[in-house]
C-alpha cells in the first residue's frame, strides 16, 4: 500500500508511530482498506500508545485536528510520557524483532502460511518484515 509507510520508518527516532498515524488518517479519509479496520487501536497500535502513555481514542481525536507527525509526537510527549533515549532504543529493538524467537513466532508463521507467499517468505523472521512483504515493499 503506497500511502501507508513501513513500520521501520521513524518519527522522532521512534519506529511504528508514523505508520499508526497513517492508518488513523487513512481511516478518517475513508481510504484504509477494510481488512485493516478491525485491528485499529489494537496490536502494535496498542503497544505504541501504551509506550507513550496515551489513549488511542484521544490520539485519534488529536490527529483529526491536524498537524505534522512531529507535532503529534510532541503532543504525545506532553499528554503522556516522553521516553528517554534508552527507552526509545529498547522500544525500537523490541518492535523490530517482534516475531523472531519469541511468543509471537507461531502467529508470524501462521500469517506467512495464510498469505501463500512462497519463496518470498524465506528470510521473513519478524512482523515488521512480514508487514513490508504483505504490502509489497519486499
Amino acid at each position: 500500500m503506497d500511502n501507508l509507510r513501513s513500520p521501520y520508518d521513524q518519527v522522532g527516532g521512534i519506529v511504528y508511530f508514523g505508520r499508526m498515524l497513517d492508518k488513523i488518517r487513512l481511516h478518517e479519509a475513508g481510504l484504509l482498506p477494510p481488512d485493516y479496520i478491525p485491528n485499529l487501536g489494537s496490536g502494535f497500535d496498542d503497544r505504541c500508545v501504551r509506550f507513550l502513555d496515551i489513549e488511542y481514542d484521544i490520539l485519534v481525536n488529536r490527529v483529526k485536528e491536524g498537524g505534522t507527525d512531529d507535532d503529534l509526537l510532541e503532543w504525545c510527549f506532553r499528554s503522556g510520557q516522553k521516553p528517554t533515549s534508552e527507552q526509545i532504543e529498547v522500544w525500537n529493538e523490541y518492535m523490530r524483532k517482534r516475531g523472531w524467537n519469541d511468543s509471537g513466532s507461531a502467529r508470524l508463521t501462521e500469517r506467512l502460511q495464510e498469505g501463500n507467499y512462497g519463496p518470498k517468505a524465506d528470510g521473513i523472521h519478524t512482523f515488521f518484515d512480514y508487514i513490508d512483504l504483505d504490502e509489497g515493499r519486499l
